[in-house]
């Protein structure tokens, strides 16, 4: 039995969804797959192929990683520790998702089950690959042992595991996960939105040294300012209206004005922004989609917008970024 799970994009809205100002976000053809197979063995193993890693344990030795998860947690909530210092490898996420999931529907394995789970999502690169990792999971085994789960059950169960990666889940990234197409959010409430077709690509700049737990921890300050906020929101607004009408130049100019938001914010690395000046620079508009980055040269992926496809390889290729296909993914959550 097979679970996909698209990533996401953000292409407005990062940071400023966190302190009440509207986003615009899509899910994207990038997927996270979870596979659950039987173990006659009383335990559950774990096999993430993309982290090199297995492992086998049994349901008290899970809960006693969540307990352990949940208790640094609390300490990170009460300013002792820091958000990376609570999930201390990658694939603790997928099995604190198991165990969370386990104990909170009270299950009691019949026998173990083995868990395979694979991703093409960029990590630490704003794609909602840690969202789509425990979806996955936790989808794939109700679905497993036929477990009734509603879809409000399921996001409150993603959102607690979620905020052991990233400190405090907005919830954006597990609700267009969940739904796929693209999506508009304002204060939990959440409207389908359609998106027309434009020469947008997408830029991987490299993972961020900095976490998003921490990108968002840095810049909350910043949004004390209601100006600011309100900025957040009214670019977003642009954005909105621009996707909406199918309007090439304005989108570019929504873009521009959100790229300097983000950048007045301290998320865009001196590189990046040099590389989005460059594409401004050649008739283009590019913001960083994501958290981006306090440290480093890399901001995780930049959403571009460009009429010269050539053009955009030989810069990609001069600052030594790939280059993603980006299509939208309509599914959502799917059983395959």
């Amino acid at each position: 039995m097979k679970v996909m799970v698209p990533g996401k994009l953000i292409l407005s809205g990062e940071h400023a969804v966190v302190h009440g100002q509207p986003a615009l976000a899509m899910a994207v053809n990038r997927y996270a797959t979870a596979t659950i197979t039987e173990n006659r063995l009383p335990r559950v193993s774990f096999d993430l192929s993309d982290l090199a890693h297995r492992s086998h344990l049994h349901i008290h030795g899970l809960r006693d990683l969540k307990n352990r998860i949940k208790r640094k947690y609390h300490r990170f909530m009460r300013g002792e520790y820091t958000i990376r210092d609570v999930l201390l490898k990658p694939f603790e996420l997928a099995q604190f998702a198991m165990s969370l999931f386990a104990e909170s529907m009270n299950i009691a394995l019949p026998h173990g089950v083995n868990i395979h789970l694979q991703s093409d999502i960029p990590m630490g690169c704003g794609m909602g690959s840690s969202s789509a990792t425990v979806l996955s999971v936790m989808k794939a085994v109700s679905t497993y042992l036929n477990i009734p789960l509603s879809s409000e059950a399921l996001y409150q169960l993603a959102l607690e595991a979620e905020n052991m990666q990233h400190g405090h889940a907005s919830g954006l990234d597990l609700r267009v996960a969940m739904q796929g197409g693209g999506v508009y959010l304002h204060q939990g409430e959440l409207t389908p939105r359609h998106f027309a077709e434009f020469p947008w690509f997408l830029i991987n700049t490299g993972t961020p040294l900095t976490t998003t737990g921490e990108c968002v921890t840095h810049v909350a300050p910043c949004f004390k300012d209601a100006v600011l906020a309100n900025a957040f929101g009214d670019v977003t607004q642009s954005m909105d209206a621009a996707l909406s009408s199918a309007s090439l130049t304005d989108l570019k100019q929504a873009l521009v004005a959100n790229h300097h938001l983000l950048d007045r914010i301290g998320v865009v690395p001196t590189k990046v922004k040099q590389f989005i000046t460059d594409i401004e620079a050649l008739s283009g508009a590019a913001k960083v989609c994501g958290a981006g980055a306090v440290a480093g040269d890399a901001a995780g992926v930049v959403l571009v917008i460009m009429q010269d496809e050539l053009a955009l390889k030989a810069l990609c290729l001069k600052y030594g970024y790939t280059m993603l296909p980006l299509m939208t993914d309509q599914r959502g959550v799917h059983v395959v």
